[in-house]
Parts: C-alpha cells; structure tokens; sequence
C-alpha cells in the first residue's frame, strides 16, 4: 500500500498541466469519444488555477515526420496543423505556457522543468495538479518524470481519461501505487487553492 508523501505541505506550489487535449485528440486522428466529459473538468481546474494565481501549462503533442512516436500512432498532432492546437473550449490564455512535446512524458527533451522552477517569483512549483489524455500513458509518465524529479503530483480523476476504462483504471491505480500520487476529483483539487 502506498501512502502520498506530502514533503511540501509547509510550503505547496502548484502548477496545473492540461495534457494533450488537441483538436486530433479529442476530435481527430487518434481521437477517443471519452475525451468529450472532461472538457468541462479540466476548463474547470484551469479556470480555478488562473483565479487563485497557480500557473497553467500545457505539455502537448508537436510532432515532425521523424519522431519515433509516430511509429507506434501514425502521423498525429504534426507541428504547426490544427491537430496540435488546443480544442477551442480549452484555449490556453496569456499567461499560459505552452510546452511543446514529442513524446509521452511531458519532461522529456522540452522545457517544462525550466519553466517550473520560474514560478512563484523563482522559487519554482512542487506540486503538479494533471488533467488531460491519457491516463496511462501521458499522464503516466509524466508523473513518473515529476516523481524521479522530486515533485509531487495530483491527478484530477474526473478530468483525464483513457481509449478505454481498463486503461483508465490501470493508469489511475498506477500512479497512484507507484508514484505516490493523489487521485481526487476536480472538486476536492480546486479547495486546496
């Protein structure tokens, strides 16, 4: 049994990131019809993030033909097509960062670390609050990169899903076991701020 951590609860910095919610998929080439319920959630956690000065970031997808990724899923969110922009009801606003990404995890080769550790006037973020596509598989090693990096992370369960319910699970029970991360819905998050 696995038990959070809470190393910062004397001194919580939250950072939000919206994963890969992109036109190609929420309605696109690789899109998942269990993506639509969490528009309003992760606009929601968004929304209450930018209300309460908590930076928003949004790791996505910005592929180029020779990205290995697109072996295993195909041409997908390719940079610069409306299949890697944000859906419209998700917008990203003017303080938002945008973090390109060619792969799964949202740390890996981008500069998201980089711009963690500028929040909150230099003192940098600690805790990740994570919404968005796909539970096992984004989200996860995202997580998985956020706890070998010494953060910790929060996943909003009624604001990231997964191609099916079994791999929604899986990548809940996952995180949860092996990177000590908090699973709660968007309610219970949007009280912590």
């Amino acid at each position: 049994m696995s038990v959070a951590p809470h190393v910062y609860n004397n001194d919580r910095r939250y950072a939000v990131l919206v994963v890969d919610m992109l036109y190609d998929f929420v309605y696109g080439k690789i899109k998942t019809d269990r993506a639509l319920p969490i528009i309003p959630k992760s606009g929601e956690l968004a929304d209450a993030a930018r209300s309460a000065d908590i930076p928003v970031f949004y790791p996505n997808d910005s592929h180029m033909r020779r990205d290995f990724e697109i072996q295993r899923w195909g041409e997908h969110a390719m940079r610069g097509t409306k299949g890697a922009k944000v859906i419209s009801a998700l917008r990203p606003r003017k303080k938002d960062v945008d973090i390109p990404k060619t792969t799964y995890s949202s740390f890996h080769d981008t500069r998201l670390e980089k711009e963690l550790k500028k929040a909150y006037s230099g003192k940098g973020a600690n805790t990740l609050i994570l919404a968005g596509l796909h539970a096992d598989c984004c989200v996860r090693h995202t997580c998985a990169d956020a706890f070998f990096k010494s953060y910790e992370t929060i996943v909003a369960e009624d604001a990231v899903n997964s191609f099916t319910e079994l791999q929604y699970r899986t990548g809940l029970q996952y995180v949860k076991f092996w990177y000590l991360t908090d699973v709660f819905p968007t309610k219970k998050i949007v009280k912590l701020f």
